[in-house]
């Protein structure tokens, strides 16, 4: 519109109060910060010592040389008989003699089944007579068995750890030996000797298992995991505060050399952006409560955008969109120059956009310009666990340099600027999403913090509901997964 045109309306307008419109005051900043969730998690953490200590209270308990045998048997050599007219008469008298032997223990062997701790104990018995009467120099045999001690642990209160033993034999060869025509067995020997000495187990087993000072490993594991968690290093900074309220015990196992223990750590996890957070002052240590160690953590992974750096973002859509004219209904095609946006949150949730801005009809000129700034507001939205963005209840304001400003407010209220910059701010969140679970998947894979070693394996993700807040527009993104921690005092 000329200005000719807008001076005549205007002064048409003197008698009914036309004057320049009042600049329009910018939406209320807000100041509301970005929520941090508490989300509960349980981490896997198995603390594994060497099974060397249980090996050693066995090898002590158990002597190499078990119980001797010393047995006089009145026929060692039965009588010899001959058959005269159908009788059947000793020709020599039974021979005696004395049954000597050793029954000794191999090395012993540990491995686990289930929750049970099984040394192996190999039994070897060697039988020779003696004194037969002066017919025989003497006569020897052999004989094996495999003893099972079965150790089954458990951790009281102040966590140390207790044990039973029980007994159970294989025998690998019958449990005698068959020498000079009589069976000699050494089965209730091997259960008489072998009780007393797993009673001597049961009791000294504990003594060595505190050599592994478990209990202050434990300890110092809970003490440790009060602990912040670099998910990931920068663009943004994330970290995840973990704050345990107990640690949970879920039997162990035997790995090799190593006798682990099924800990858990039952926690509150909070993500926060920017700087690490201060770790939450350590409790003291709780008894073992008794739960599933299954390890499956839950944390939150912010995506909240800075309003400045979503400025120059809408910048670029409307700089690039604007080399086309916008056609106006009623209007026509229009000519719009952005010279600069800010944007923040302000109250009810909603995020303002102001845009300066010159706008003139397609066919006039430079001189035609209608020079504003205009303010957008609109709730952010977004469907269940989606990135896109969308704007609802969108309100448009504005100040320009003439009455013709309508042309700004019009083009403000136009669908193409508002769903440009929805479309934006789509396309920025969608790739910050993906781009972040790659960098939290990569950096959370495997991570050395202090003298943990985190394992995890990242799931679900499920993606909550957009909200502008005074620090930025954000969108919440919650991770579930299983975490594993390998504990390694230093």
């Amino acid at each position: 519109m000329p200005r000719h045109a807008v001076l005549v309306l205007c002064l048409a307008g003197l008698a009914t109060g036309c004057s320049q419109p009042k600049p329009v005051k910018a939406p209320p900043r807000a100041h509301d910060p970005v929520p941090v969730p508490r989300e509960a998690s349980t981490l896997s953490v198995p603390v594994d010592i060497d099974s060397g200590a249980i090996r050693h209270a066995v090898e002590q308990a158990i002597p190499r040389q078990l119980w001797t045998i010393n047995k006089h048997s009145p026929r060692c050599i039965p009588p010899q008989r001959v058959k005269i007219l159908g009788a059947k008469l000793n020709v020599t008298p039974p021979i005696s003699c004395t049954i000597v032997g050793v029954v000794t223990r191999g090395p012993i062997r540990l491995r686990g089944e289930g929750q049970d701790i099984v040394a192996d104990v190999p039994i070897h018995a060697q039988i020779s007579a003696r004194d037969v009467g002066g017919i025989l120099k003497g006569e020897t045999a052999t004989g094996s068995a495999l003893a099972h001690a079965r150790i089954r642990l458990d951790l009281g209160k102040d966590w140390r750890p207790r044990g039973t033993v029980r007994l159970r034999y294989d025998w690998t060869k019958a449990p005698g030996i068959d020498f000079l025509g009589q069976r000699i067995t050494f089965t209730d020997e091997a259960d008489q000797k072998l009780r007393p000495i797993i009673q001597t187990l049961e009791r000294d087993l504990p003594r060595e298992l505190a050599r592994s000072n478990i209990p202050a490993q434990v300890e110092d594991l809970w003490r440790k995991s009060f602990t912040s968690v670099l998910l990931n290093e920068r663009n943004p900074p994330v970290w995840m505060r973990v704050t345990p309220l107990r640690i949970l015990y879920n039997g162990y196992a035997m790995q090799g050399s190593r006798l682990r223990f099924n800990l858990g750590i039952e926690a509150v996890t909070e993500t926060f952006v920017g700087n690490r957070p201060d770790p939450t002052k350590p409790t003291p240590l709780p008894p073992p409560a008794s739960d599933k160690t299954d390890g499956q953590f839950h944390f939150f992974i912010p995506v909240t955008a800075d309003y400045s750096e979503l400025e120059p973002v809408i910048m670029r859509a409307l700089a690039k969109r604007s080399q086309t004219p916008f056609e106006l209904p009623a209007i026509g095609p229009v000519v719009a120059r952005f010279e600069n946006v800010e944007a923040y949150g302000t109250t009810g949730g909603r995020i303002a956009v102001g845009l300066t801005l010159a706008v003139r009809p397609a066919a006039g000129g430079k001189a035609d310009e209608v020079h504003g700034r205009i303010w957008m507001t609109a709730i952010p939205r977004n469907a269940p666990n989606s990135p896109q963005v969308h704007f609802d209840a969108l309100a448009v304001a504005g100040s320009t340099d003439a009455l013709s400003g309508d042309l700004l407010l019009a083009l403000g209220k136009n669908p193409a600027v508002s769903t440009l910059i929805a479309q934006s701010l789509t396309q920025n969140f969608s790739e910050d999403i993906a781009e972040l679970l790659i960098k939290i998947r990569r950096a959370i894979s495997e991570r050395q913090t202090g003298d943990f070693l985190i394992t995890t394996d990242l799931g679900a993700v499920e993606i909550g509901q957009i909200r502008a807040f005074g620090q930025g527009l954000h969108l919440p993104v919650r991770a579930n997964g299983t975490a594993r921690i390998a504990y390694k005092p230093s």
